[in-house]
């Protein structure tokens, strides 16, 4: 087993159907992550791969193991965010993977807390994955065949108990991850160590991430991953947003807590938590996909975010332009609004640089956790 301990982080290359039992009893914060979706792309030639599961029950057998080993590391009362969605049957049909992944869970005393829909601009899906039933012509010709743009799911799960340490925000939310400005009146109440009801800025923030529909977030913005695809064994390769991780690790975790991902891929969930000062431990079995991952998490630490390139062309001069698409009459999906001003592209990216690594530098600032040390039996976490 190959693995790269420092202060901040554990990333562990291997199984983490034999990395997990090793982990002691309730010693986890927080888990996120995304599991293979039972079959619907393949990752590898592994046999111990999950996606390589020749039938659902299979799959579902295997990863019940998983979430039996998380639910036995974490806390109780503290939470797992599960990344899902709805998986193709075949003749145009779903198959409800977030509702089997909920019945998974409550085998293990897991109850779904809370579910983020993540939106998907329509054209966009169906200009990458071509879908039939998402084109006009089948509207036109046969709409009882017409499809969705699919959201993506995260589900918060909590661990039956009491949990002994609340998650506090003793001057509310201090940074946004997403499309969206807040708007200028709320800036000055950003750190805001008054009355908290009269805390402009994190209310604004809070009724964004409060939302079922999270709708603004960066499609874009995720780690570098196209190093890491093996053209033999690979179907699909794309990581969680950061957005998104961001988004789960501030509601749901304290500066300083131990972080779980059992399916590092190229380490999007471990690099979000170092960088909010979390603990984070990564498991990876592709070995590809790890080599990624010990170059991005290195990143985090350096205050600079190597920009991946975007599925879709950004559009220069107009605010938050989703995607545009040449031979479709120059067409333009435009996002959530923003504030009046209009900026150069290059210009935004640099602001969303910056705000984006603020919740680094104030993280950092702040004393470094306590190491995770590898023993002869496996993690030992203070």
């Amino acid at each position: 087993m190959t693995e790269l301990v420092t202060d901040a982080y554990a990333l562990y290359h291997g199984d983490c159907c034999q990395l997990l039992p090793t982990i002691p009893s309730r010693s986890v914060h927080c888990s996120v992550y995304s599991p293979p979706f039972a079959g619907l792309y393949h990752y590898s030639s592994d046999m111990r791969d999950l996606s390589n599961a020749r039938t659902r029950e299979e799959f579902f057998a295997h990863y019940a193991f998983v979430v039996e080993q998380i639910a036995r590391v974490t806390l109780p009362g503290r939470l797992s965010a599960v990344h899902v969605s709805d998986v193709p049957d075949g003749d145009g049909l779903l198959f409800d993977f977030p509702g089997a992944v909920i019945r998974l869970h409550e085998q293990f005393g897991f109850r779904l807390a809370a579910r983020h829909m993540i939106w998907k601009p329509p054209l966009a899906v169906r200009m990458r994955t071509m879908a039939r039933g998402l084109a006009h012509r089948t509207v036109v010709e046969d709409s009882s065949l017409a499809d969705v743009a699919g959201a993506d799911q995260i589900l918060i799960f909590r661990l039956k108990g009491t949990n002994r340490i609340p998650i506090v925000h003793p001057v509310g939310l201090m940074s946004y991850a997403g499309a969206r400005r807040p708007p200028a009146d709320v800036l000055p109440f950003r750190g805001w160590a008054g009355d908290q009801t009269e805390n402009r800025y994190s209310h604004w923030i809070w009724r964004q991430y409060a939302s079922a529909f999270w709708d603004d977030i960066r499609i874009d913005r995720v780690l570098p991953f196209k190093e890491s695809r093996e053209d033999e064994d690979e179907k699909h390769v794309h990581p969680l947003q950061l957005d998104v991780i961001d988004r789960v690790l501030v509601l749901r975790s304290n500066p300083g807590e131990r972080v779980l991902t059992p399916f590092m891929g190229v380490g999007s969930e471990v690099y979000g938590a170092v960088r909010a000062g979390r603990q984070a431990i990564g498991m990876e079995l592709k070995a590809s996909y790890y080599r990624q991952a010990v170059l991005n998490v290195a990143a985090a630490f350096t205050d600079f975010e190597t920009e991946q390139a975007p599925l879709f062309a950004d559009v220069e001069g107009a605010p938050n332009a989703v995607a545009q698409f040449s031979g479709d009459e120059d067409y333009i999906e435009r996002g959530p609004k923003q504030p009046h001003t209009w900026k150069s592209g290059k210009k935004r990216r640099a602001e969303e640089r910056e705000r984006d690594q603020e919740p680094a530098r104030m993280a950092l600032a702040e004393a470094i956790p306590a190491s995770v040390k590898t023993t002869k039996g496996g993690l030992e976490i203070p």
